[in-house]
């Protein structure tokens, strides 16, 4: 593996095609205002914008070749059994932060790892409206721009700035840790990916997260010299029968234990 992100060919080939895919929803965004795109709404109430499915058709015709025998598992696309058969696949989201991009809020992004094994290899996160492209390589580190990332190195919880959904945060601070709530940021990859940044020193997701939600914020965090896992500590691995997650958390090394052990106490002082 190569020695920094920008030396895989494999990755910077991902990034020019997420960079395209921006460019594409970008003729679709208003910065401040409603998107121009026709709306639909799935099962379950959430929306879908006619980019979502642009970007996600463009995807595949240009990140498939760079794999020809990896499957794809994409929030725009329906689910194929054929993905668990092999040790290669792609997982996508077309535009992460939906609701965000219709409303002309410029914190959505473009999601794409490249896991192997039920594990990120390589990860690209785009936003186009706010200019940032992370990547990350596994052995390789993570950038921003192509600035070399790392987490804020924090080793204490008391006075640590966290994202996450705001019932969870709220059980945090009920335990007098002396947290500072960090306002919500639409897309998941992104919040979690600010931690590799430094940007935040934690982020939560909360339960049944989907693999396209955190995929590659997880590598990207990892290569920034954070922890990402579930509750138990362990390594989420995509891929599976079912592509959700419990609870996930992300921080710098030195302060994940503790962010998992006050999540574990104060979601159990919640069980009735």
């Amino acid at each position: 593996m190569a020695d920094t992100p920008g030396n895989d060919p494999v990755l910077a080939a991902m990034s020019d095609i997420a960079r395209e895919a921006g460019v594409l929803a970008m003729t679709y965004f208003a910065a401040g205002s409603a998107t121009s795109a026709r709306i639909d709404y799935k099962h379950g109430g959430s929306p879908v914008s006619e980019a979502d499915l642009a970007v996600d058709v463009l995807l595949r015709q240009r990140l498939s070749p760079l794999a020809p025998d990896a499957a794809w598992l994409s929030e725009e696309t329906a689910d194929s059994p054929e993905r668990l058969q092999r040790p290669q696949l792609f997982i996508v989201d077309p535009i992460d932060g939906t609701r965000a991009f219709i409303k002309g809020d410029p914190r959505w992004s473009i999601s794409i790892a490249l896991v192997e094994s039920g594990r990120p290899r390589r990860a690209v996160l785009h936003l186009p409206a706010l200019n940032e492209t992370f990547e990350a390589a596994a052995g390789a580190g993570a950038t921003l721009n192509g600035r070399k990332l790392a987490t804020s190195g924090r080793a204490s919880l008391a006075g640590s700035r966290l994202g996450g959904p705001l019932a969870i945060l709220d059980a945090l601070a009920a335990n007098d840790l002396g947290i500072v709530r960090e306002s919500r940021v639409p897309s998941l990859a992104y919040r979690m990916a600010r931690v590799a940044a430094g940007e935040i020193d934690g982020g939560i997701a909360s339960a049944d997260a989907w693999d396209w939600d955190v995929a590659a914020a997880d590598l990207i965090v990892r290569e920034a010299g954070g922890g990402f896992s579930g509750l138990d500590g362990q390594m989420p691995l995509y891929n599976a029968q079912r592509p959700r997650h419990g609870i996930l958390a992300a921080a710098p090394a030195a302060m994940h234990g503790d962010l998992l052990a006050a999540l574990r106490s104060a979601i159990a002082k919640k069980q009735p």
